[in-house]
């Protein structure tokens, strides 16, 4: 009986590992989409300077 709730422990801490390494991943993918913006911006900030010229 000990055994196997020792067992469903170690499942829900693996569950919450698999958690925080989904959160991880999904922190990831905003901070490379920020990215993205940011170099999209800095490339239409030269276009209109471009444009100016």
């Amino acid at each position: 009986e000990r055994e196997r709730e020792r067992e469903r422990e170690r499942e829900r801490e693996r569950e919450r590992e698999r958690e925080r390494e989904r959160e991880r991943e999904r922190e990831r993918e905003r901070e490379s989409g920020r990215e993205r913006e940011r170099e999209r911006d800095k490339e239409r900030e030269r276009e209109r300077e471009l444009s100016k010229l």
